[in-house]
């Protein structure tokens, strides 16, 4: 795989007023996401990643998953329609990963982590999405959870599946 292009959009300040580096965090909190799940595509890969409210989620999550709520992270994976054509040396896109300012900053306060840490968990989380990891099974669960927990101690950041208390909202898809 070529080097990624990944997209990043800022479209709630909050944001980089609390992390200032989150453009170039989601940049390299994407790219390891990428490396550690090998994607069948020889050619240039594409993603975006949208720093949104939580307005602009909840409509997302309403329009296209029926849930009339804000959730933290969603994912909007193209892989997903296998009946989609590849073009040979076009980029493969993946899809949008979006998160929630609201949501997240008060999940992070809630739970007592950093909200560094937490966002790098979603922003990886959302990114497994797209390469097809899911949580809807048991056993997809697990296998998810198990390289999120990789990768995240990788960075020095605690498991979030740990501990049974230590619940996050519904992360969308």
């Amino acid at each position: 795989m070529t080097t990624p292009d990944i997209a990043v959009a800022i479209e709630c300040p909050a944001w980089t007023e609390a992390l200032p580096d989150a453009e170039e965090r989601c940049r390299r909190l994407a790219a390891i996401a990428l490396g550690a799940a090998p994607i069948d595509h020889d050619g240039p890969v594409e993603l975006s990643i949208v720093l949104a409210d939580d307005d602009t989620v909840r409509g997302l999550n309403r329009d296209w998953r029926g849930k009339d709520q804000p959730t933290n992270v969603l994912s909007f994976a193209s892989l997903d329609d296998e009946g989609a054509p590849r073009v040979a040396g076009a980029p493969l896109l993946l899809g949008d990963v979006i998160l929630a300012w609201e949501t997240t900053a008060a999940e992070a306060a809630a739970q007592g982590k950093p909200l560094a840490d937490h966002f790098t968990h979603l922003v990886l989380h959302g990114v497994l999405h797209l390469l097809g990891f899911d949580h809807e099974e048991a056993e997809e669960a697990e296998e998810m959870e198990a390289l999120e927990t990789t990768l995240l101690a990788a960075l020095g950041i605690a498991d979030p599946h740990g501990h049974p208390d230590d619940e996050e909202s519904d992360k969308g898809r």
